[in-house]
């Protein structure tokens, strides 16, 4: 068997499937610190409130849900795209993922809002 029937489509391009491997990396990293930052902010309020306020309760719950259901979204379509890239790359036929990006940072805008609304009703 020579070298050329041991090459497969993904040798042809391995640079841009390493890169998208290290790509999909960084996004497992970044859901599970968003997961992370859910926690860390639900159990400092619940373990650290001097004052009662149902406000900051329902605020710190919901940063806490919306961080743990992001960060799952944010695993899930870091795993579409993985595949969909590496399949896309084969194919030279990749395409800037516009949507997945705006629609993650809309969602993180979101729950940095509540993060502010928190920081307001708990500490002024």
């Amino acid at each position: 068997m020579n070298n050329n029937e041991k090459r497969t489509i993904d040798s042809k391009y391995i640079q841009q499937h390493l890169a998208n491997e290290r790509t999909y990396l960084a996004w497992i990293r970044t859901s599970i610190t968003i997961i992370g930052v859910g926690f860390l902010i639900t159990n400092l309020h619940f373990s650290s409130r001097s004052t009662a306020s149902l406000v900051a309760d329902i605020l710190a719950q919901i940063i806490g849900f919306a961080s743990i259901a992001v960060g799952i979204i944010t695993l899930v379509m870091a795993s579409i795209s993985y595949f969909k890239k590496g399949k896309d790359i084969n194919q030279q036929t990749f395409k800037f993922p516009r949507v997945t990006v705006i629609l993650l940072s809309l969602v993180l805008l979101l729950i940095f809002l509540c993060f502010g609304a928190y920081y307001v009703f708990v500490w002024t």
